[in-house]
């Protein structure tokens, strides 16, 4: 086995591929920026290196520092995590002439799925069904126009390179359809230096489901059920769930086989997800893209497979055969993951930056923290700002929301503003609660939320920190006058300070 590898990534991905490895008595190398010098991965390394500025295109993104860095600490193989140059064929290539293992897939396989419209195109060939649209770059708003009209609204633009939702628009109508395409190019252009744009007809209430898959040296592919990724804000997940509420047995089965097909038609190696939109309306499913990396919801499929994802890559990346076949992959319980975000939901999830003052993470049964953070750590405002990878297990998914509703209530995280808020509205909220979930569920969340007005609570506390207030003020005046106070709002308000009611 390796005996060291370099972990070429940040925050609670780094931390996690670091735990995995000293599991299995395999020495640690990090690498950092100028922003992340005290950042946890750095703490928890055996060895660790600066690599650069803040800015990830200066330090991250470099991947020819990268494998300087491997090379001067004698680290075996490359871990990518997810993100930066996880998907990045060149990068691949780069660390193989330096006669360094890459854990993850090869570079043409990479390549073929890297790309979506290329993609599409190997999907077509191993039969799998995707969803109508072109397998060429659009040439021009004419070229997009006379798509569209034929395909008919509404239509979806997305960005052939790259994901996260980035170069992705939802075109309603024909009027519509310039600014989105220019808009998509220009994102697509910025973010992944590919403007190639491709068009796809929208899907009726779609829900994401993806599907993972691993594969090893040897040409055994496997899957191992199913994700639901629905519950997304700007076509970024944010909660994740494992089994789907809606996936029976033949669907898994069915969806499980397409995904192996993708992954065989390329001789893919190491972990993959193969995503897929399901029709809420008649289950019907479309090959959707595959990422060729380690996903973030990867504790999920770990906690009902029992399967250490992480793990196996690195064995797989060694030469051994995969530990598991077909046959052996058993879905147990349910399980469930909330992405924790330093960001404001109240502000539309925009990123709140800063110092962590106070990290009091939840424990007890069935409770997963995968962190990259601790208290007094700075979220930077030049990476993404997730903070935790935060899942729960139970028997069923009842337990699993029923234990994370619990979780959610005694995680505390101060000096910020997070997303824990809004993880603890939508485990209350009865479309979620019967699985009713599609990509527009935080849309309609967020209308039912303001249709509702304060809740019953919300007032309570409203009308207890008012009789507070109107306690003190009462106490200075009469201290300032040197006669007892009278005032049963004060007297109120003393009272339910004392009882603990506030």
């Amino acid at each position: 086995m390796f005996s060291k590898i370099l972990i070429a990534n940040r925050g609670e991905i780094a931390c996690r591929v670091i735990r995995a490895c000293r599991e299995m008595n395999i020495a640690t190398v990090a690498v950092y920026s100028d922003a992340d010098a005290d950042a946890l991965h750095v703490r928890m390394a055996d060895e660790a290196y600066h690599i650069g500025p803040a800015a990830s295109a200066e330090s991250y993104l470099r991947g020819d520092k990268i494998v300087e860095v491997a090379l001067k600490s004698g680290a075996e193989a490359i871990h990518p995590g997810y993100g930066f140059l996880s998907e990045n064929a060149d990068f691949v290539r780069a660390v193989a002439d330096a006669e360094i293992v890459f854990i993850g897939p090869p570079a043409e396989a990479m390549e073929g799925l890297g790309g979506k419209i290329s993609a599409r195109k190997i999907a077509i060939e191993a039969g799998v069904p995707v969803v109508p649209g072109t397998t060429e770059p659009l040439r021009s708003y004419d070229d997009a126009r006379e798509t569209a009209a034929g395909m008919g609204y509404p239509v979806m633009l997305k960005a052939s390179a790259g994901g996260g939702g980035k170069g992705m628009r939802l075109v309603a109508d024909e009027s519509e359809l310039r600014s989105a395409l220019e808009t998509a190019q220009s994102e697509a252009r910025t973010s992944f230096g590919d403007d190639a744009v491709y068009i796809e007809k929208a899907v009726e209430r779609p829900r994401h489901i993806e599907i993972q898959v691993f594969s090893d040296k040897h040409g055994n592919h496997v899957h191992l059920g199913e994700r639901e990724c629905s519950i997304q804000r700007r076509h970024q997940k944010v909660i994740e769930e494992a089994p789907s509420p809606i996936n029976s047995a033949e669907l898994r089965a069915e969806m499980g086989a397409c995904a192996v097909k993708i992954a065989a038609a390329v001789n893919y190696v190491g972990a993959g997800t193969v995503e897929f939109l399901v029709s809420d309306v008649d289950r019907s499913f479309y090959f959707l893209e595959m990422n060729t990396r380690l996903q973030v919801e990867h504790p999920v499929t770990e906690l009902v497979t029992g399967i250490d994802l992480v793990r196996e890559q690195i064995r797989v990346a060694w030469g051994e055969e995969l530990s598991f076949r077909q046959e052996d992959v058993v879905l147990r319980g349910h399980a469930i993951e909330c992405r924790i975000y330093a960001e404001d939901y109240e502000q539309n999830f925009m990123p709140s930056p800063g110092r962590i003052t106070r990290l009091r993470i939840p424990q007890g049964p069935g409770v997963r923290d995968d962190g990259g953070v601790y208290e007094g750590s700075e979220v930077s405002i030049y990476y993404d700002p997730m903070i935790s990878k935060f899942a729960t297990y139970g028997r069923d998914r009842a337990e699993a929301i029923g234990r994370m509703r619990r979780a959610l209530q005694e995680y505390e995280i101060g000096g910020i503003k997070t997303t824990l808020p809004f993880f603890r509205d939508v485990m209350e909220d009865d479309e979620f609660i019967e699985g009713r979930l599609d990509t527009g569920f935080i849309g309609r969340f967020n209308e039912r939320r303001k249709s509702a007005g304060p809740d019953e609570k919300t007032l309570d506390m409203a009308a207890i920190a008012a009789a507070l207030a109107y306690s003190t003020r009462n106490a200075t005046i009469a201290a300032v006058n040197g006669r007892p106070e009278q005032s049963r709002w004060a007297r109120a308000g003393r009272e339910m300070q004392l009882s603990g009611r506030i």
